[in-house]
């Protein structure tokens, strides 16, 4: 079953600009799925039209196969969602924050207490929660936010940059509630400028790009799409300039490191063969690029190509 379709998905705004141009999407349930686009690609506009807060100009859009346009009461009631910039009331407490929230969709007070600790537990907040929004930390309120959007149990989880202006070790811990979240049979759709996030996350991914779906896949075989990796390696040796490695395009970092870029038709171990012939060895490595970042650039890049061959 679907969790999420989408069809010839169409936004005109009233001044012109068209933010979805015959969008097609489709998001099995269970996935971890991740959207990824420049600002202005139309993510955003789609996770408006997705949760009813965007009207969509044309097209169709089913949520576990509830039609958007005939059924958006039922369609809402599966989805929860925590959105890139911080909306909780900041003068509330925090377990009114989320009780409130469970009343929107026709909870009892007593299923919305319940509901409430229980999610606050799961977020690690319950202990604040007597505690004004506005006294909570950053990453504290990002887990707020994500109690509020799992209070009514939503079987479709959006996350729009959930992560954003967290400190390493809070982004890893939620990054562990989200796979437990995902593991427990909630759909996710993330979006992220952190591409590591996805990479480290999604199991399947789609670039959006001026509207349209420029690339939909695996992320596996999405990312065995690009042409090299760069490595930085970690020498024993002082070295003062790149050595000659027939083959491989390599860079002179500082004394003891150089960046050596791998393509799909080379391996390493030439690398490390040519660095011993040259006395030379190494003593840790680790790869530079973000392969997931590298391969939007490139596909943005292909798709503003081709259409500028099309609008000729």
């Amino acid at each position: 079953m679907l969790a999420l379709q989408v069809r010839d998905l169409v936004k005109t705004y009233p001044n012109g600009v068209q933010a979805l141009r015959g969008l097609d999407l489709d998001v099995p349930q269970g996935e971890f799925f991740a959207l990824l686009g420049p600002n202005g690609a139309g993510k955003t506009t789609l996770i408006g039209i997705i949760t009813s807060l965007v009207n969509k100009t044309a097209g169709e859009v089913r949520v576990f196969g509830h039609d958007l346009g005939r059924e958006a009461a039922a369609a809402r009631a599966c989805v929860g969602v925590v959105p890139q910039e911080i909306n909780i009331n900041y003068w509330d407490s925090v377990q009114n924050i989320v009780t409130t929230q469970a009343g929107f969709y026709g909870m009892t007070p007593r299923r919305a207490r319940s509901r409430a600790e229980t999610c606050l537990r799961r977020l690690q907040l319950w202990d604040r929660r007597r505690d004004s929004g506005r006294s909570l930390s950053g990453g504290m309120k990002r887990r707020l936010m994500i109690a509020r959007a799992l209070v009514h149990e939503p079987r479709l989880l959006i996350l729009d940059e959930p992560t954003a202006g967290v400190d390493i070790e809070i982004r890893r811990s939620m990054w562990d509630l989200l796979r437990e979240l995902n593991e427990a049979g909630t759909t996710i759709i993330l979006t992220t400028h952190y591409l590591e996030e996805a990479e480290c996350l999604c199991r399947h991914v789609a670039i959006i790009d001026h509207g349209r779906i420029v690339e939909r896949d695996a992320m596996a075989r999405v990312l065995r799409k690009l042409h090299a990796e760069t490595f930085v390696l970690n020498l024993r040796e002082v070295v003062t300039a790149a050595p000659a490695l027939p083959g491989y395009d390599v860079r002179h970092l500082d004394d003891h490191q150089l960046e050596v870029e791998v393509t799909k038709d080379q391996d390493l171990n030439g690398v490390f063969a040519a660095l011993s012939a040259a006395g030379l060895h190494v003593i840790s490595m680790r790869n530079k690029a973000n392969r997931l970042e590298e391969l939007f650039m490139r596909l943005t890049a292909r798709e503003g190509a081709t259409r500028a061959v099309e609008e000729a």
